[in-house]
Formats: structure tokens, sequence, C-alpha cells
């Protein structure tokens, strides 16, 4: 299989799988080992996840200016993020993060958080980010992003089990997990780029240019349709989708 086509199928996983709670590094890591794809390790990833930030600054433009002027909410978006950022450096400088990356990590993972999804799905709604996103409630979910970097967990799906278990509605919980992406991915694909430069290898690079493009349309495609589709329903379809995809992987790993 060439190589354009193997990060072009990991482009549509990454843009569908990135804002919707069900992990996309796990969706990445099981594609990639049942097809047996070369091209698919950590510094991919990133180069995916840059896409994915670019399909969020573009969404979200008009937001994304008014964070300029509101500044308050701006630092707290800076603090939640805070605690992800130099525990991801460390795990991925040191090649501590190949460790999580196995099919048995995955399958738990996405069972244990996606039963924490369906139980703070069920809390009422009491706050509004406009008038109840503190800085302690922009602590709280960050602390809860950094479980993100194990794959199965999925930060969309664990920051918007935060902000729903902190009482904001799904919206409000979905737009406090993308406002966070936006450091968070940043940080990663300037790592990501600066290992691309430092590769200096022509495919590579190529391969990084196709992997930004369609992951940025895959990514804004799936941005739209979840916010619509979370003010009219639930989030179950997710949470039964990621108990089927763990017992089926737990299955396969212990059978």
């Amino acid at each position: 299989m060439l190589s354009s086509i193997e990060i072009l199928i990991l482009s549509a996983i990454q843009g569908i799988t990135e804002f919707l709670p069900i992990s996309s590094a796990a969706h990445l890591i099981l594609v990639a080992k049942y097809y047996s794809f070369n091209n698919q390790n950590v510094l991919i990833d990133i180069c995916l996840h840059l896409g994915s930030l670019i399909a969020i600054i573009i969404y979200f433009r008009k937001d994304f200016l008014n964070l300029t002027r509101n500044k308050d909410f701006l630092i707290k978006i800076i603090i939640g993020t805070l605690p992800i950022i130099p525990l991801g450096f460390f795990l991925y400088q040191s090649n501590l993060i190949e460790h999580f990356r196995s099919l048995e990590i995955i399958g738990w993972t996405s069972l244990i958080f996606g039963i924490f999804l369906y139980i703070s799905d069920k809390m009422k709604v009491k706050n509004k980010i406009e008038e109840n996103f503190s800085t302690k409630n922009a602590i709280i979910i960050g602390l809860f992003q950094v479980l993100a970097l194990i794959p199965g967990v999925s930060r969309s799906g664990i920051t918007i089990t935060a902000g729903r278990a902190l009482g904001f509605n799904r919206f409000d919980s979905a737009k406090i997990s993308f406002f966070l992406a936006i450091p968070t991915l940043t940080a990663a694909s300037l790592l990501g780029i600066y290992n691309i430069y430092k590769q200096e290898s022509a495919e590579l690079n190529f391969l990084a240019i196709i992997a930004v493009i369609f992951s940025a349309m895959f990514s804004f495609l799936t941005i739209a349709i979840f916010l619509h589709f979370i003010k009219r329903f639930s989030l179950n379809i997710f949470i039964f989708y990621r108990i089927i995809l763990s017992l089926g992987i737990l299955l396969a790993v212990y059978l």
C-alpha cells in the first residue's frame, strides 16, 4: 500500500475521532496494527494533531479572537493546560509513551473511562461557561486531561467527562474541551515540527503535509457535526460504542 494512502486513512481516522469522546490515539494504533501500516508512529500522530489544531482555530475563529480580548478566560485556559504539557513532553522525549500503546491498555481504558463518561453525563446542569468557568474548574479539567496521554482514555472524552461532572452542559463541556486542546495541540505540534526538521526526510515532510491537510478537513467537519449533535442528543451512542469496542479488544487479548 502506498504511504500516501496510509496517511490519508490515518488522517480520516484522526479527524473523525479526535473530537468525539472515543480516543483518536486508540483508533490510530488499532488500525495501524491491523493493517500493518509502516508510517503510524508518535511523530505522524503529532502531524495529524496539527491538522486538528488548525481546524479548531478556523471553526472557532470568532471565539478565538474574543479570547485575545477576554484575558481572564484565556488565562484560565492556559492554567488548565499546564499539567499536561510537561508530562507529555517527558513521556514523548523519554519514549515511555510507547509503553502505553498496547491493545490491553487501550481495551481497559476505553471501557473504564467510557463508564465514567456515562456517569458524568447523568449529572444535572447547574453551570454556564460564561458565568461559572472558574480557575478552579480549569485546573480540575486540566488535571483530568493529563489522563488523555494514555491511549483509549480520549482527550475529548475525559475533558467532557470532567465538564459534565462539574455541572456544565454537553455543549459547554465540549467547547471547554476544544479550547483546552488549542495550547495542548500547539505544544505537541511544535515538538513534532521540530522533530521533522531534525529528520531531514523529504518523504516524511511530504507525508506530514498530507496528514495536516486532510486531518484538518476531516476535523472541521467532525467539529461542526458533533456540536450540532450534542445540542439535541445524549452521549450514549459514543458510550455504547466504547464499551463494544473495548470488549472486543479485551476478548482478542485474553482469549
